[in-house]
């Protein structure tokens, strides 16, 4: 079971999210702000963020970039969840830290395979955690930067 600290602002994305992760059996933290998801991450130390980049208060990037500058959670993973796959939008979303993005609208078994092989590249410490036997499929950061 993963623990996941979802921000995301708009009720119908987070229901869904929630939904999805609690059927496959990991565990939801919902934020609907960028501020509340850093005091949340910093609260609960969830194996995984799904970050919304478009969020009220703050951009999703930049809040991504201020979990990454902290040294108590810049090893979580975080992935993004963005409406927008353009290329330039997919080198910004690695340039700013994130670990990997799905798009909306979610699918479910591509985010579920997203989410499971994030956590299987960054393993969390604790037991009952998902072992190395999840998804193996990753989209990557771009390496000739």
């Amino acid at each position: 079971m993963l623990r996941v600290l979802i921000i995301e602002d708009l009720p119908v994305n987070m229901l869904l999210m929630v939904a999805i992760l609690e059927r496959a059996g990991h565990q939801a933290i919902e934020a609907e702000t960028a501020e509340a998801g850093i005091k949340l991450a910093r609260e609960q130390l969830p194996d995984v963020i799904l970050m919304d980049i478009q969020l009220p208060d703050m951009d999703g990037l930049a809040a991504t970039r201020i979990l990454k500058a902290d040294p108590l959670l810049q090893a979580i993973p975080v992935i993004a969840v963005t409406a927008y796959a353009m290329k330039g939008d997919e080198d910004e979303v690695f340039e700013a830290g994130c670990d990997a993005y799905v798009t909306k609208p979610i699918r479910y078994k591509e985010f579920l395979a997203e989410l499971e092989a994030v956590a299987a590249r960054h393993p969390p410490s604790r037991p009952g955690a998902l072992s190395d036997s999840a998804h193996t499929t990753l989209r990557r950061p771009p390496t000739d930067h």
